[in-house]
């Protein structure tokens, strides 16, 4: 029973109520006061039972009930940790299965968010046969006339026998008795779906959307992670990486007409195989097609890609970026062509493009009316891809704000020009590529490495988010705020910041968690967590690779400066006298490569521990992977069974 106001009044006897009632009613509010109280000691009773459960617990009593069961907390480097809750709650039932490699694989997944794979290597050792118990696989020495395991060599589905090696995981030794090798990938499989192959001639086509070679990837369903596919493993089992809901797959070709085939350059302009009348040839590692007959039309295909983090203009989610300007106007449903979809909010609003296409169009975006609030943007999940033929104009009038999120643009630059009605307040970059140098030609490489990707003529404010651009040219009395970002000049000495003139101090520059490949002239200079990877080519006129003119002011803090730089004085920034060598090296620079941005596991803890918060410094800094390993490296102590040790594998 519920000991309420009302309950407790209807307890007094009639005559009271009845004095009370004329008096106004004072003893009544005093119970509703003392019924307050009674309500909450009933529910604190009632969650004392609750919290004995760790299902029904309150929050802060989670930790409790995990010391009682020799729950060691980590650090929420990831959801799946964030909250102790499910850890503890799993705790008992997972140190039933200790050291198993199928409760290790789990805690890897769990702990680190990455896909894991568990290796016992005591069972790949080769060893004397017995011949009471043969062991016709553990063999000493492959047999070569299968191409099977000798693709899968070093991967977690290797099985070829090996000697054993006393050097220890930390020294690359794994095979050998006491070793579980953990291998883990980092890089996740995104998917395109249903979008028009790039036409190079008749017979020839690309997946890429901007006519570069590019890797497919697996579905995580068809690998044990985000793996690359390999030609002759995708021949040998074709239907499990071709169809709609597989890996890939191209509109209008049963499996019977496909065939793998290596389409690698055999010359400049002409691939080294050509598929008979009625045969499709297809090459994984390359992302390229070749038709026997000639299609009507640019066929739609459907693949996946890799990607360390939710960056650039991509297939994951963003709908919490998105801004709420009404009205929306959807581009192919209400209206043609983006232009279109553009004239129709140019007062305020949102034009939305859905579709995983390409867009061979260069739109001008304009805000008009004062105070106006425009967004171009590609519809969640979805991303879209522009081929433009020159500069995309962008302007607005005074006080305006234009918002463009989700786009992959290639072909031309995006220009606020400093025209006289042209009075933009701010324009803002969230999850967009504008793909560095341009364009990429046939070989993937910059087409024009030298230009920049975005240019501002005014003193519009500039907010950069999440974002993979080229170079920046900004006049002096603009503002540029960059954050989860990589500005990419194409080379270290190439210019990734300056004003319009290339070499002179642009505008002022507050960035954070992001990486900059190339030199940097900034008026004013507020840096975070964030890699310049910036150099002086022979014979450069630049005085500074990182270089700010005002340097009583502003800041530089837990930052890769390389030596020479012109910044305000730095703290805890990278090289130190503690660590005069330290610098980054980058897995790749190429944009398009899966491993684009990423830090190397050879470069030094200073910068992949060097953050504020002690991750990596740079753009991958909001991944925390240096806390996640951490992580899994408590949990693997715990969770081996004695003697055994854990060697880790990053395959991407």
């Amino acid at each position: 029973m519920s000991m309420d106001a009302r309950w407790l009044y209807e307890l007094l006897p009639a005559i009271h109520r009845s004095r009370d009632e004329e008096a106004g009613g004072p003893l009544k509010a005093f119970l509703g006061i003392v019924g307050e109280q009674i309500a909450l000691l009933e529910e604190d009773l009632a969650q004392l039972y609750d919290d004995q459960f760790i299902e029904t617990c309150a929050d802060w009593v989670a930790p409790y009930i995990g010391d009682l069961v020799g729950y060691r907390q980590l650090q929420g480097a990831t959801p799946q940790i964030s909250s102790p809750r499910a850890e503890v709650a799993d705790t008992i039932r997972l140190r039933r299965g200790k050291g198993t490699a199928a409760t290790l694989e789990e805690l890897a997944r769990d702990v680190t968010g990455w896909d894991a794979q568990a290796v016992e290597f005591f069972r790949l050792l080769a060893t004397t046969q017995y011949l009471n118990h043969l062991r016709p696989d553990n063999l000493a020495s492959p047999d070569l006339r299968k191409f099977a395991p000798i693709e899968l060599v070093g991967g977690p589905s290797d099985r070829l026998a090996r000697t054993a090696s006393i050097r220890g995981p930390a020294r690359g030794g794994l095979h050998n008795i006491p070793i579980v090798g953990i291998f883990l990938w980092r890089l996740q499989s995104l998917p395109i779906l249903n979008a028009a192959a790039t036409k190079i001639d008749a017979n020839r086509y690309v997946f890429d959307p901007f006519g570069a070679p590019t890797a497919l990837f697996a579905l995580p369903e068809d690998s044990a992670g985000a793996m690359p596919l390999d030609r002759r493993l995708v021949d040998a089992d074709l239907a499990a990486f071709y169809g709609v809901d597989k890996s890939f797959f191209i509109a209008g070709v049963a499996i019977d007409a496909l065939k793998i085939a290596n389409l690698s350059d055999a010359s400049p302009g002409v691939w080294a195989h050509a598929p008979a009348a009625g045969q499709v040839f297809v090459d994984p590692a390359l992302g390229r097609i070749a038709f026997g007959t000639a299609p009507a039309a640019p066929p739609l295909v459907s693949y996946h890609y890799a990607s360390a983090s939710d960056l650039g203009g991509g297939a994951y989610d963003r709908l919490v970026s998105f801004e709420a300007f009404a009205p929306l106007v959807a581009v192919p449903g209400q209206a043609a062509t983006i232009q279109a979809a553009l004239d129709a909010v140019a007062g305020g609003g949102t034009a939305e493009i859905s579709g995983s296409g390409r867009f061979a169009e260069t739109p001008s975006i304009k805000a008009n009316g004062a105070g106006a609030r425009l967004e171009l943007r590609a519809a969640d999940k979805l991303p879209v891809f522009m081929s433009v033929g020159g500069d995309v104009a962008i302007a607005g009038a005074d006080g305006s704000e234009i918002t463009v999120n989700g786009l992959l643009i290639s072909g031309g630059r995006l220009r606020v020009a400093a025209t006289p009605d042209n009075k933009l307040a701010r324009l803002t970059l969230r999850h967009c590529t504008l793909v560095p140098g341009i364009s990429r030609d046939a070989a993937g490489q910059p087409a024009q490495p030298a230009l920049p990707s975005l240019v501002v003529e005014t003193g519009a404010n500039l907010v950069i988010d999440h974002c993979i651009l080229g170079g920046l040219r900004l006049v002096p009395g603009a503002q540029a705020t960059i954050t989860n970002s990589v500005i990419d000049a194409t080379s270290n000495a190439g210019v990734a910041f300056a004003a319009l003139d290339g070499s002179s101090g642009g505008g002022a520059l507050t960035i954070s968690d992001s990486t900059i490949i190339g030199k940097v002239h900034t008026s004013r200079l507020q840096a975070s967590n964030v890699i310049f990877a910036a150099g002086l080519a022979a014979g450069d006129t630049w005085a500074a690779p990182v270089w700010a003119d005002r340097r009583q002011s502003g800041f530089a803090r837990f930052c890769y400066l390389p030596p020479g730089s012109r910044a305000p004085r730095p703290y805890s920034c990278q090289p130190s006298d503690a660590c005069p060598d330290a610098r980054p090296v980058f897995a790749s620079l190429r944009y398009g490569d899966p491993a684009y941005g990423q830090l190397s596991r050879r470069t030094s803890p200073a910068i992949r521990q060097g953050a504020d918060d002690g991750s990596e410094m740079g753009v991958f800094r909001e991944l925390a992977q240096p806390q996640r390993e951490a992580n899994l490296r408590q949990r693997m102590d715990e969770y081996l069974r004695f003697g055994l040790e854990a060697g880790f594998v990053f395959v991407t």
